[in-house]
């Protein structure tokens, strides 16, 4: 099964490249039923599952609803966008924490209704509404904060073959079928990590911080420390070893030189002392 990231690129490649018929399963059976049919893309119906589950429209709780989400991102290997109703809130901060709850479940897109329910203000007032959308936008991008992370499990498979291959080596075949079959039956718990991050952020920073943090990352030199930061950070490494192995060398044989007389050791090569017979 693709990984969440795998399912989001996919879903923006797909408005990139034009319209597309995106229809709207309400449990898991729908789902496979919808991807079987060959589309390229899903998208949940608050009102359709709300029904099938015995609420009225707008009336499913949010953590109903995350369930619901979260169970039909494990059931497919298609993108899927959540109809995420207002965002389970007025205020902006609200949304966003709603939206990176959302966000936590998988899905590769979502929508956040203009609508208030309240029928003498229908809408939202257009700064309010923008504020909302801003805010959702915010929460998404916090929540890439994971992305690094796709090649841990492709990398433990492949570790994980390399080692059983070697103890068995007739049955190469065999051991990559099961191994591959078994990391792609663990790829939804993907999700459990990005959930993970979205508290660990939610309780960090406050939604002002994730938006600067956001709009940094956005920027040309945020774009930038994220492409190459990973490769200055392994050189910075590998400057630190090769420090830490001339200071390691050099404390053992000045302090050898000033204990020598105090001990009263012989000195090997380099200064350093050595034991007493």
């Amino acid at each position: 099964m693709p990984s969440p990231t795998e399912k989001r690129r996919t879903f923006r490649n797909l408005h990139q490249s034009g319209c597309f018929v995106i229809p709207n399963p309400w449990d898991v059976g729908s789902a496979r039923y919808l991807q079987h049919l060959g589309f390229k893309a899903l998208a949940t119906t608050s009102l359709g599952y709300a029904f099938s589950a015995g609420y009225a429209d707008n009336a499913v709780p949010r953590d109903v609803m995350l369930a619901h989400i979260a169970e039909l991102t494990r059931a497919c290997d298609l993108p899927l966008n959540a109809d995420f109703e207002g965002g389970y809130a007025d205020d902006p901060d609200g949304v966003a924490e709603s939206v990176t709850l959302c966000v936590a479940t998988g899905v590769a897109g979502l929508s956040i209704e203009d609508s208030t329910g309240d029928k003498a203000n229908p809408l939202y007032p257009f700064n309010l509404a923008l504020a909302r959308i801003k805010a959702a936008r915010a929460a998404i991008d916090a929540i890439g904060a994971t992305t690094g992370f796709d090649n841990i499990l492709p990398g433990l498979a492949v570790r994980i073959k390399a080692t059983l291959v070697q103890a068995s080596p007739n049955h190469e075949s065999e051991i990559n079928a099961v191994v591959d079959e078994q990391a792609l039956e663990l790829a939804p718990r993907r999700a459990d990590l990005e959930k993970e991050a979205a508290t660990i952020y939610a309780k960090t920073f406050t939604q002002d911080e994730l938006k600067a943090i956001a709009d940094f990352y956005n920027s040309p030199v945020g774009k930038k420390l994220l492409s190459d930061g990973p490769i200055a950070t392994r050189e910075v490494m590998k400057a630190a070893e090769i420090w830490a192995v001339g200071i390691d060398r050099d404390l053992r044989s000045e302090s050898a030189k000033k204990l020598n007389p105090i001990l009263g050791t012989p000195q090997g090569e380099g200064g350093e002392a050595q034991p007493q017979q």
